[in-house]
């Protein structure tokens, strides 16, 4: 409710939302509102989780929702595809212009329409319902959303059967804390001060990272394994656990399947074998294995980063094994954690309506978006983009932007920004930003619901993608009584579980407070008596399902296809492990065109040892070019010891555009996927450097 000031005159009132972007910490927010205009983003300070703090680019929301680089009518374009030249058009001509287009697909065949979407916004209405529903009764292709997580996803499964793990509110509880292939700083703030709680309580902070981020040189030591060597590390680990009798045998009895093919498989990873795998030094290794098993509460956080290689999905299968070994999980404070998001049981049947599909569509992996584009079979003959940025994003990216390129090829690109991809659009849509719809989240780094009101009218003539898709689906035609569905009504819909945890979550509620807890105990220790939501009930050394699934049963050490040990004839042209981790001062790709975020970003460039730089007439500041078969770009050195010898880091998401020769570090990257869920595996990736001519 507003309240209008009795001296100025000014109505004033606070709304409660919720941050949308792809990030585990999901902030509860307050958005100061003044005759309409909000004045101020900030924290919610009561949501027990986030307590108020919002990173640097949330607390600059209002410079991304006011910005003068805003899209705020429709377009369509009017020079060629890439100029990115456009003439202002109505809503009436975009929306009939579509419409028309997509029928004339459609009467040939509906897969040659792709949607193409991703989580620019994670909220369930403007992520996944409307566009879903109308996808879906269209008949057009199905996307395989894979560029983040779903190795990890599907890694998880196998070992504890679902996306779950510890309550990271306990963090700040445990004695020993395993920061694995993960830069809480910058992609998981609110999890780091708790990190930085049990530091001060005692705690010893151990980072894994082949890259010396900002979280790894605040942590007590610094193990750098080369990329893609997470696996044989945690089987390392197991070797000693087992062979020194350090596992807890009565955890390992009551609660896991497959233990003694276990001790079988861990006799091939020595400390000795795994040092030369992972370029580590044995003792280390040893020294890890003992420190983990020996103390309690011992929390490891891994995140998605250390999964984007070809074994992906196995690292994180194997490394989900360490706590049940160990016993950990018996701790509210122990255990593993990458995503809490299947904690929630949310009604995605509702939302999505895939009993609304016509006929039996192909699937195509978001993560060869290039080749789909360019060689898919029928041929893609539209694309709807939204919540994405895919020239941008999407690895291999000269193929993606030949595909843009096709001149048979339409396309619709819904935005809050012009983007490396809708300058190959033909219309562009404006899309409304967080605080301009209703949306409700759940996380993937914590155990809330929250609820996200709109503080704002809508910029220009800006809708949400909600909105969007039920003018199209009139337009269509449609007439199931779905279409008509509000977003409060797809707010109401996803809360309609059965399950326990959703106890006393409905949307009314939520919207008053803004946030709520799914109903858990409040020392939350999951599997401290087994029961994982596995097929077995325990957790699985040895996985029928893996087996099923033509995997190895057990936990394995799958090499990346891009290294020296695994591809030496490649090495030999590229010798660098390249990987492209998150820029503090983006959000993949969001953020990354706004005025305070590049200021503080500087500008794209390249982490390199010395040892590396040297022999390459490489010196800090230098403009170089990295390359291999797949493409190249350029950026600046910076010559230090945050990278292991051996391996380059470039911080991305750089927009092409805004970039020194209009690439970025997607020119190198693969589409080829990982072993598990399709998943993208751009950091399975080799490269050379060298010094590119000054200007």
């Amino acid at each position: 409710m507003g309240a209008i000031h009795p001296e100025s005159g000014i109505e004033r009132k606070i709304v409660k939302a919720a941050c949308p972007h792809d990030c585990p910490d999901t902030c509860g927010m307050h958005i100061s509102v003044e005759n309409g205009v909000a004045v101020k983003v900030e924290g919610a300070k009561d949501m027990p989780f986030t307590q108020g703090t919002l990173c640097t680019k949330v607390a600059r929301y209002l410079d991304r929702t006011y910005s003068k680089e805003r899209v705020l009518h429709p377009l369509k374009r009017v020079g060629a595809k890439g100029e990115g030249r456009f003439e202002r058009i109505s809503w009436d001509e975009a929306l009939t212009t579509i419409a028309a287009k997509f029928k004339e697909i459609a009467a040939v065949d509906p897969q040659a329409i792709l949607p193409c979407s991703y989580a620019g916004t994670m909220g369930l209405v403007q992520y996944a319902s409307m566009d879903r529903r109308f996808f879906h009764k269209l008949g057009a292709t199905l996307l395989d959303r894979t560029l983040c997580s779903s190795a990890g996803k599907g890694g998880m499964k196998i070992t504890l059967g679902a996306g779950v793990g510890m309550d990271p509110e306990r963090f700040d509880e445990a004695r020993l804390i395993l920061i694995w292939g993960t830069n809480p700083i910058v992609a998981n703030l609110h999890l780091w001060s708790r990190v930085l709680e049990a530091k001060r309580r005692g705690a010893k902070v151990i980072a894994i990272d082949p890259y010396r981020s900002l979280s790894a040189a605040k942590c007590d030591q610094h193990l750098a394994p080369l990329p893609g060597t997470d696996a044989a590390l945690a089987l390392g680990m197991m070797h000693v656990i087992v062979n020194e009798g350090l596992y807890d045998a009565d955890y390992v009895e009551r609660y896991t399947l497959g233990f003694a093919q276990l001790r079988e498989r861990v006799q091939d990873y020595p400390p000795e074998k795994v040092a030369a795998i992972c370029g580590l030094a044995a003792g280390d290794i040893v020294a890890l294995a003992r420190e983990y098993a020996g103390t309690r509460p011992a929390a490891i956080r891994l995140n998605y980063g250390m999964q984007r290689h070809s074994g992906g999905g196995m690292a994180v299968r194997t490394i989900c094994c360490l706590p049940a070994l160990t016993g950990h999980w018996r701790d509210a404070a122990g255990g593993a954690l990458l995503s809490t998001a299947d904690w929630y049981s949310l009604n995605h049947t509702v939302l999505e309506r895939a009993d609304l599909i016509p006929n039996k569509p192909r699937t195509i992996n978001q993560s060869a978006l290039g080749d789909a584009l360019t060689a898919a079979d029928p041929p893609v003959r539209a694309i709807y983009v939204y919540n994405n940025n895919p020239v941008a994003v999407c690895p291999d990216s000269q193929k993606v932007i030949a595909g843009f390129r096709r001149e048979d090829l339409f396309a619709v690109v819904h935005e809050i920004f012009l983007t490396d991809t809708t300058d190959y659009a033909d219309i562009v849509l404006p899309a409304t930003t967080q605080l301009e719809h209703y949306d409700v989240h759940k996380s993937y780094g914590h155990l809330y619901m929250l609820a996200n009101t709109p503080a704002i009218a809508p910029v220009g003539e800006a809708k949400p993608n909600s909105e969007v898709f039920r003018l199209l689906a009139a337009r269509m035609g449609f007439t199931e009584v779905c279409f008509k569905d509000t977003d409060e009504d797809i707010c109401r819909q996803a809360l309609s579980s059965s399950n326990p945890r959703m106890a006393g979550i409905e949307w009314e509620d939520l919207k008053a407070q803004g946030w709520q807890r799914l109903k858990v105990p409040a020392r939350f220790a999951p599997f401290a008596e087994g029961n994982f939501p596995t097929p077995s009930g325990k957790c699985e050394f040895w996985s029928q399902t893996a087996k099923d699934m033509g995997l190895d049963p057990l936990p394995a050490y799958t090499p990346p296809r891009e290294s020296a040990l695994s591809a030496p004839q490649l090495a030999k042209q590229y010798p660098l492990a390249f990987i492209s981790p998150p820029a503090r001062n983006f959000l993949n790709s969001s953020f990354a065109n706004l005025a305070f975020a590049i200021k503080e970003a500087g500008e794209p460039c390249l982490d390199i040892h010395p040892a590396d730089a040297a022999p390459r007439s490489i010196g800090d500041g230098d403009p170089v070019r990295i390359y291999n078969k797949r493409g190249s770009f350029i950026v600046k050195a910076r010559v230090s010891d945050r990278v292991r010898t051996g391996v380059v880091a470039a911080p991305s998401v750089w927009w092409k555009k805004l970039s020194p020769d209009g690439r970025n570090a997607n020119e190198v990257t693969s589409q080829a996927i990982a072993d598990m869920g399709g998943a993208a595996t751009y950091y399975d990736c080799l490269v050379e450097v060298e010094r590119a001519p000054a200007g």
